[in-house]
C-alpha cells in the first residue's frame, strides 16, 4: 500500500468524517435497552456478532462489488450500481436503519461532490442515486483514491467497529481501557471478515439479521435513547 492510499483511507475510516456516525449505534443502544448487553464481554460478544454475521456476508461484500461496478462504469455496471444500491436500501430490516444509510451516504455524497473526488461522468451516477445507501458513496469515494478492495473492506470494517465501541462506551457504559480491548481483541476477526467478503459472490449476500431488525423496530419509540439508530 502507497502512502496516498493509506491517508486516503485513514481520512475515510476517520470518526471525524463529517457524516454523521458518532449518532448512531446499529442496534448496540437498543441491544443494550434490552438486557443483552451489560458490561464489556456482552458488549465484545455483540460487536463481534455484528461483525461476523452482518458485515462479513452482507455489508462488506456489497461493498467490494460497487468498487468493481464502480471501476468499469460502462452501461450495463451503471444499471447495476444503481439496482444493487435500491437492493440494499430495501434490504435493511426497520425504517431508522434505512433513514441511518441513506443520510450517511448523502452526507458522504455531498463530500464527494464538494472536494471533486473522482471524475465527473462517476460523479454524475453518485448524483443520480437517490436515496443513496452509504457503503455505496463509500465504495466510490474510496475508487475515487484509487485504493484497493482488500484495503477499503478492511477500512469500512475498522471504522464500523470504532464506531460500535465508541457507542458502547457512552451507552453501557463502559472504560477506555475496556473499549480499546474489544479493537484490539477484533483485529484478526476483522482480517476474516475482509477474506471472507472477498470470496463471496453477488448472488450470494446475505443480510439476515433478525435480532437486529426486531431491536432496531423496538429502538424507533424507546422511551430514552443517545443515538438515533
Amino acid at each position: 500500500m502507497n502512502i496516498a492510499e493509506l491517508t486516503a483511507l485513514l481520512h475515510l475510516a476517520s470518526p471525524a468524517l463529517p457524516i454523521g456516525a458518532f449518532s448512531y449505534s446499529q442496534g448496540l443502544e437498543a441491544a443494550i435497552d434490552a438486557g443483552l448487553i451489560a458490561n464489556a464481554d456482552d458488549a465484545a460478544h455483540w460487536i463481534a456478532g455484528g461483525l461476523a454475521n452482518v458485515l462479513a456476508p452482507g455489508e462488506l461484500p456489497f461493498i467490494a462489488h460497487q468498487l468493481e461496478r464502480w471501476s468499469r462504469h460502462d452501461v450495463h455496471d451503471t444499471r447495476a450500481l444503481i439496482e444493487a444500491n435500491e437492493e440494499f436500501i430495501a434490504s435493511r430490516e426497520s425504517a431508522e436503519l434505512r433513514r441511518e444509510t441513506s443520510q450517511m451516504g448523502w452526507s458522504l455524497r455531498q463530500l464527494c461532490a464538494q472536494l471533486e473526488w473522482g471524475d465527473a461522468a462517476r460523479r454524475e451516477t453518485l448524483q443520480r442515486m437517490t436515496p443513496i445507501a452509504q457503503p455505496t458513496a463509500f465504495a466510490f469515494a474510496a475508487f475515487a483514491h484509487e485504493a484497493s478492495a482488500d484495503a477499503t473492506l478492511a477500512a469500512y470494517a475498522f471504522s464500523w467497529v470504532e464506531n460500535q465501541v465508541a457507542a458502547a462506551l457512552k451507552a453501557v457504559p463502559l472504560g477506555q481501557l475496556a473499549g480499546q480491548r474489544i479493537v484490539v481483541a477484533l483485529r484478526p476477526a476483522i482480517e476474516s471478515a475482509v477474506a471472507r467478503a472477498l470470496a463471496t459472490p453477488p448472488d450470494a449476500l446475505n443480510t439476515f439479521a433478525p435480532q437486529l431488525g426486531i431491536l432496531s423496530a423496538r429502538h424507533e419509540s424507546q422511551y430514552s435513547r443517545l443515538f438515533r439508530s
